[in-house]
């Protein structure tokens, strides 16, 4: 059976081009950073989001745990929001690997305010740890993929800068925000001191995310990443795929969106509760107690009708379109979820 996979954006598979770059990659050792497609992809990333270099990852989860080792010491707290990926999906990774403990707020619609980081920003006291670090989600998963705007990112770089605290940006889906507020990448990444983005989400990459920032900022990157395992050698085939990702594959995001909110509102119409001032990109997270299953049970009954799904909570569903989602494909799956809804 031919599935319509809205599971997630992690689910694309590379086009036509990345599969011929890929074959045809000029490669050499990483470690020794010989290979000059793995360097170019690395230039081009850190050229797009307005920073000094960039490091290559095998993926996001890893960007964004040597971004906190960098950038904190052992007892350290990182202010970051209360559903956010690197706290809630990461393995408690920043206790583990870091040291630090997370000070999680909850945001509006998973969106932070200056005010509350400044309010949660420690003082000198002996019996408190330092604030190293904040950690901003943009888009923001499990909210449903809202963003955050330049207007937000600058008060709050403000109050970071105040208090001689760095940001760093888990920008897994950074691209999304851009095109969906109509600006360029580093009109948003600008007020970040490191920037972590997938190649392998609406990009289409089969593999991979960047961490870009300051040169000795990346310097130090390396070498965690080599300790963590990440050193990899000629992974320029891989580079091949994220290049084409970010040169041919951004402007088409809109696409997505747009396949997002026509979904949303339709399912919104059938009854189903969904605030859809979330939907700001491509995710949809979907309320379904008013079906009277539960979310597993609607996961399986999609699924029986050539539609994926994932369950986030007992009565909640999130839907993500991506590329090689048509809007016929949306069609066909309002029409499902109609014929399911009323019974």
């Amino acid at each position: 059976m031919k599935y319509v996979d809205l599971r997630s954006d992690t689910v694309t598979h590379p086009t036509a081009a990345m599969r011929k770059a890929m074959y045809e990659a000029e490669v050499g050792d990483d470690v020794y950073q010989e290979d000059p497609t793995i360097s170019r992809l690395e230039a081009l990333g850190a050229q797009l989001t307005g920073k000094e270099a960039g490091l290559f990852m095998t993926s996001g989860t890893m960007g964004n745990q040597i971004a906190a080792m960098v950038h904190t010491k052992k007892s350290d707290e990182i202010i970051c929001e209360a559903e956010s990926h690197i706290y809630y999906f990461e393995v408690a990774g920043l206790a583990c690997l870091s040291g630090a403990q997370a000070r999680p707020l909850v945001g509006d619609k998973g969106i932070l305010s200056a005010d509350q980081i400044r309010g949660a920003i420690r003082g000198i006291d002996i019996h408190v740890p330092d604030t190293g670090l904040i950690c901003l989600e943009n888009t923001h998963n499990r909210a449903g993929g809202t963003c955050y705007t330049k207007e937000g990112l600058a008060a709050i770089r403000e109050v970071a800068t105040a208090h001689h605290i760095p940001i760093h940006m888990d920008g897994a889906r950074i691209f999304n925000a851009a095109v969906a507020q109509g600006v360029p990448v580093d009109a948003l990444t600008c007020y970040a001191d490191s920037v972590q983005f997938c190649l392998s989400k609406g990009l289409g990459a089969p593999v991979g995310s960047l961490l870009v920032g300051k040169r000795e900022f990346i310097e130090k990157a390396r070498r965690f990443r080599k300790m963590l395992g990440g050193g990899l050698r000629q992974a320029g085939i891989l580079a091949a795929a994220g290049i084409l990702a970010l040169t041919d594959m951004v402007d088409r995001l809109g696409e997505d969106h747009d396949n997002a909110r026509i979904l949303g509102l339709a399912l919104a119409d059938l009854g189903l509760k969904i605030d859809v001032s979330t939907i700001q990109t491509n995710i949809i997270m979907v309320d379904v107690a008013a079906t009277g299953k539960t979310a597993k049970e609607l996961v399986d009954e999609f699924k029986t009708n050539g539609i994926k799904v994932n369950a986030f909570g007992e009565y909640k569903i999130r839907m993500v379109t991506h590329y090689g989602v048509t809007r016929e494909d949306i069609d066909y799956v309002i029409g499902v979820t109609a014929r399911i809804v009323k019974g």
